[in-house]
């Protein structure tokens, strides 16, 4: 865990006196863009409790689930800029701008970032019982027999843009099966129906623990304690690699600073807590707790690259 994110709040501390001028008169619904279950939820719903105390107003989750996230982005795009509607959302934030046509609301302009909760790491995995054992081997095998299918969670998701990036820089022909999720895109690679698959630590890191799945390297900056013996594909000489799925917190694009401000406060507190912190841990979870600024900055980094990665290999959700 990065010291500097956790301990966030001070970068922003006259915002904190500026935030408590703000205060929630109903209580706060906060949109997430997924159904009910899972990680990320898990996530939200072990924050929201703290921010709950710290608001001093009943926080609600309503999960609308569906196409990529973009329903529940929608709803809250929609809602009154008044602080008491949030979206909590994922890297489709980012990817589904490039990839959606028709949309009623312009990601990029629609939603203020207010709070970084967590990345969650993709893990380049394989069968356990595939005689491949490292990333050169599975370069290797892959050279050796075109063609072969990997999963993704779907198309443009992290899962699909890191196999891109790493396909691409090997030069590797290979067959794209995408998923509707990260729950069954698992399944299948355990059925033989694909080679290898790059996903989330709460998915496959008690997977390789069973010994039912092996990890060849992450796609994070720096190793990660779930899997402190897993290289990074940049140790593996794969520079600039770094894609990985995260979580965060957004309002409506016109809602007051005062009000960002505070629910930023509000969820670094509860992402400080140390019992959050340690379920976040279990579940594979870096905790970034990152508020406005540094999120802002965060956003724009990743929309250059992805953008640019999406758009270079014409990905498209009819692909």
């Amino acid at each position: 865990m990065n010291r500097r994110s956790l301990l966030a709040l001070p970068l922003a501390a006259p915002a904190i006196a500026h935030a408590q001028s703000w205060a929630p008169t109903r209580p706060v619904r906060i949109v997430a863009g997924w159904p009910a279950g899972g990680s990320a939820d898990a996530s939200l719903r072990l924050v929201a409790p703290h921010m709950q105390t710290a608001l001093g107003q009943s926080v609600v989750i309503e999960n609308r689930g569906g196409a990529s996230g973009s329903i529940g982005a929608g709803v809250v795009a929609q809602a009154a800029a008044d602080g008491h509607t949030l979206l909590f959302d994922a890297a489709g934030q980012v990817s589904n701008p490039f990839l959606m046509r028709g949309l009623s609301f312009d990601y990029l302009t629609a939603f203020a970032p207010v709070c970084l909760f967590a990345l969650l790491p993709n893990v380049l995995v394989v069968r356990a019982e595939t005689p491949v054992r490292t990333v050169p081997e599975l370069v290797a095998y892959l050279r050796a027999n075109p063609g072969q299918p990997y999963a993704s969670t779907g198309i443009g998701l992290a899962s699909h843009l890191a196999a891109v990036m790493f396909t691409q820089r090997e030069r590797l022909e290979v067959t794209h099966v995408p998923y509707r999720a990260s729950q069954q895109s698992i399944p299948g690679l355990l059925a033989g129906e694909t080679l290898f698959t790059f996903n989330t630590t709460p998915l496959v890191v008690p997977l390789i623990r069973d010994s039912r799945l092996r990890a060849l390297a992450v796609a994070t900056p720096r190793r990660i304690p779930a899997l402190p013996d897993t290289p990074t594909m940049l140790e593996l000489g794969y520079e600039g690699f770094s894609l990985n799925e995260w979580l965060a917190l957004f309002a409506p694009a016109a809602t007051p600073a005062a009000a960002i401000a505070r629910h930023a406060e509000a969820a670094q507190q509860g992402l400080a807590d140390p019992v959050v912190r340690e379920r976040h841990a279990n579940l594979g979870m870096d905790i970034q707790a990152l508020g406005p600024a540094d999120f802002a900055a965060f956003l724009t980094e990743q929309r250059a690259r992805i953008g640019a990665l999406i758009r270079d290999n014409n990905i498209r959700l009819e692909s």
